[in-house]
């Protein structure tokens, strides 16, 4: 009896810890949505203007307010405490090495995170791109409607326009993620 009633608590408690794309989350919410790492290309004519971008980095400074305008960048949301983060985080900096002469920029946002543990983080990950400090969650929340806020870790591509042109919801690999920045990248 004790047994059940153990297992019926814990599923009560993970039954919220996974969605799709379409479990758009309340502003705020801590609910995590999970995703396959896919990353889908949004046709031109359905693209939405990305939101301006601003912030404090995670190593200090700050990032200008449109960091891709003019180019085609690849913004990953990221936490320290992310398996899939800390999973992915090797084919980021892999991808982003591989099209950085090609004109494409990286930007990370590690958000709901601990500052030193992300500092950690990014040190060992070396992802050779900067990431903004945005503990609050408010640069994600800012993408809502294309990125639910509880979905770590999530990866936008963002066109020369600055339009969202593609979105992936959990951790990317690496084939995936090259093949579509470099559609987007290849857009004229």
């Amino acid at each position: 009896m004790r047994l059940t009633a153990v297992a019926l608590v814990g599923l009560a408690l993970t039954a919220g810890c996974a969605g799709t794309a379409q479990d758009q989350s309340p502003a705020g919410s801590t609910r995590f949505v999970a995703g396959d790492g896919k990353v889908a290309i949004f046709p031109v004519e359905q693209r939405r203007r990305a939101p301006v971008v601003r912030g404090e980095r995670l190593g200090g400074g700050s990032v200008p307010d449109a960091p891709y305008a003019g180019s085609v960048t690849v913004l990953n949301f990221w936490a320290s405490w992310c398996a899939p983060c800390r999973a992915e985080a090797p084919i980021l900096r892999d991808v982003a090495a591989r099209t950085k002469a090609g004109g494409v920029r990286f930007l990370g946002v590690n958000i709901k995170d601990d500052k030193a543990q992300a500092l950690a983080f990014e040190r060992n990950a070396a992802p050779g791109y900067p990431s903004l400090y945005d503990q609050p969650g408010r640069v994600v929340l800012s993408f809502q409607g294309s990125v639910p806020p509880a979905a770590i870790p999530a990866t936008l591509i963002i066109d020369r326009q600055g339009r969202i042109a593609g979105r992936a919801l959990g951790a990317v690999t690496y084939n995936d993620l090259l093949r579509a920045v470099g559609q987007v990248r290849d857009e004229r």
